[in-house]
């Protein structure tokens, strides 16, 4: 609602001040000495102050459609982002419970195969990813490469 309000401000301020710079061109455009200054059929006499002075106005309501215009896009940005994060979240939560509906399925087939063979099954944990488990301490990257030698 806010960004169709500043859309209408800024458009309805740009046309004004398009028609009274493109409907007054000529010799009889000043206001000082009996000039006249129309806009949509609205005659304008008055000092050059008066004209100056209804430019800032009309000014005034461009620069305020315009921030309207931008709040309602920073909101509508913030809330499309506060959306993708909510997805990406329930995916990572759906994740995690498929996967632990895997292993329990693969414990009870495994405890079904075994039970049926007469062998006994032994628990053993299972790391939460697929990457291999080793106990030796990942070595720190170097900016250059590999060191040929030590210090």
């Amino acid at each position: 609602m806010i960004l169709i309000l500043g859309l209408i401000l800024l458009i309805a301020a740009v046309i004004v001040g398009l028609a009274g710079v493109f409907g007054n061109t000529g010799p009889g455009h000043e206001l000082g000495v009996g000039g006249d200054l129309s806009i949509f059929g609205y005659h304008v006499t008055g000092s050059t102050g008066s004209l100056f002075l209804s430019g800032i106005i009309v000014g005034a309501v461009a620069l305020l459609g315009l921030t309207l215009v931008m709040m309602g896009a920073r909101r509508s940005v913030r809330r499309s982002a506060q959306a993708r994060r909510e997805r990406d979240t329930s995916r990572r939560e759906a994740a995690v419970v498929d996967r632990e509906r895997n292993d329990l399925i693969k414990q009870r087939d495994d405890a079904h195969a075994g039970a049926g063979a007469g062998a006994p099954t032994t628990d053993m944990p299972r790391a939460e990813t697929d990457a291999p488990v080793t106990d030796a301490p990942r070595g720190r990257g170097h900016w250059f490469g590999h060191r040929a030698a030590h210090r």
